[in-house]
């Protein structure tokens, strides 16, 4: 009997001991070198281009560096927000980003870059509104399975009006374009549907009335249609559209084990287009070899098995609002790695989606760091829950 009750007092002087930590510090270690490593990159994949450009050859670098510093202090105030302000004014803010989709679309507003209207210029910084418009619809699908769960799970109605709500967003997305935008965002609402209690029928059926729609916006535009031809066979045209592709293929493949070493790509001397933009991760390779490609697909593997740990242990602590939030960030950061890397490795059609907290890009920079900054807010409200009310 004596040495339980030793052995508890012992345990209970080592809790209060313990440090409690105010944030998720593997989650940030983690995403640290995903940033880190993104910002070496940035630097190695633009020096030749912005010297060209620019005349500067460390332009897209420090520019980059801004944006990262400017994220983790959006991130920073995201950690810290209660997440009752946004679950309030979710729909609030999916409005406010609707209308800055609207916005872009207006002539004399609106910036076209490389045929798209995708841009509101903003001084010297180009912001993208689609950007913001992913992640406040997170929330607001959030909001909306905490209000109408059983509606969700036991009726047609209760799934179908987020989707709607989500067409016209992808209407106006399809109108700059930005098909792989929208495409991402009904991923993510489906999965996040599904999540919350869907029966398998209805997201089936989902699925494919979503699948038959983006087959049919294929087909209605040639250039898209192109680009799917131009995947499953790139070399038959390497000079002209499968270009790119080819490119990114032959910068994979002199990597090999172990790369040809930091700064010693050859791709990225203007063969591979948007190399520190979409094409990063096959210069990558080329560098680092298929070892530091496998180190960064481990690291967005753990960022997304992370959010679903955190979305599990709300869930199970009754935080449906932070649960679906965080089921939400970790799809829709896993969707946009796994559809760059595959479009950089020839396994999907061309894409203009960046890597994630990696690729050059002010809107995905900052957004990106604001989902993480709300990850860490959901698993701290989830770990504090049950020993004292959040602040």
């Amino acid at each position: 009997m004596v040495f339980p009750i030793y052995a508890q007092a012992i345990s209970a002087k080592q809790a209060a001991k313990r440090v409690e930590y105010p944030l998720d510090l593997w989650l940030i270690g983690v995403v640290s070198l995903l940033i880190g490593l993104g910002l070496v990159m940035v630097a190695s994949t633009s020096i030749t281009t912005a010297e060209r450009e620019i005349g500067t050859p460390l332009h897209y670098f420090v520019r980059q560096s801004m944006y990262v510093v400017l994220g983790l202090f959006l991130a920073g105030i995201m950690a810290f927000l209660p997440l009752k302000i946004w679950d309030k004014n979710s729909t609030l803010f999916l409005f406010f980003g609707i209308v800055l989709l609207m916005l872009v679309l207006i002539p004399g507003i609106g910036r076209e870059v490389n045929g798209s209207v995708r841009w509101i210029r903003i001084g010297s910084f180009n912001f993208q509104p689609s950007e913001p418009v992913k992640l406040l619809l997170i929330i607001y699908l959030s909001g909306y399975l905490v209000r109408h769960g059983n509606e969700v799970r036991t009726r047609l109605r209760g799934s179908v009006n987020p989707l709607l709500v989500l067409a016209v967003i992808a209407g106006f997305l399809l109108l700059e374009p930005d098909y792989g935008a929208a495409a991402v965002l009904f991923a993510t609402a489906l999965g996040m549907l599904f999540l919350a209690g869907v029966p398998f029928w209805r997201f089936t059926a989902g699925a494919v009335i979503v699948f038959l729609l983006s087959t049919g916006f294929i087909l209605m535009e040639p250039y898209r249609l192109e680009r799917l031809t131009t995947f499953v066979n790139p070399w038959a045209d390497p000079f002209g559209s499968g270009f790119q592709l080819t490119q990114a293929l032959i910068a994979i493949g002199r990597g090999e084990w172990l790369g040809v070493g930091l700064g010693g790509s050859i791709q990225k001397l203007f063969y591979l287009p948007e190399a520190h933009t979409d094409f990063l991760f096959a210069v990558l390779a080329e560098e680092l070899g298929l070892v530091g490609a496998i180190l960064v697909i481990v690291l967005f593997a753990f960022v997304v098995l992370r959010a679903f740990s955190i979305a599990r242990q709300a869930q199970l602590r009754e935080l449906r609002f932070g649960a679906y939030l965080a089921y939400g960030i970790g799809l829709i950061i896993g969707l946009q790695a796994f559809i760059n890397i595959g479009v950089n490795m020839g396994m999907l059609p061309t894409k203009g989606l960046t890597l994630p907290l990696m690729s050059y890009g002010g809107s995905s920079m900052l957004i990106n760091c604001a989902a993480i900054g709300l990850l860490l807010r959901v698993e701290r409200e989830s770990r504090f829950s049950s020993r004292r009310p959040v602040v």
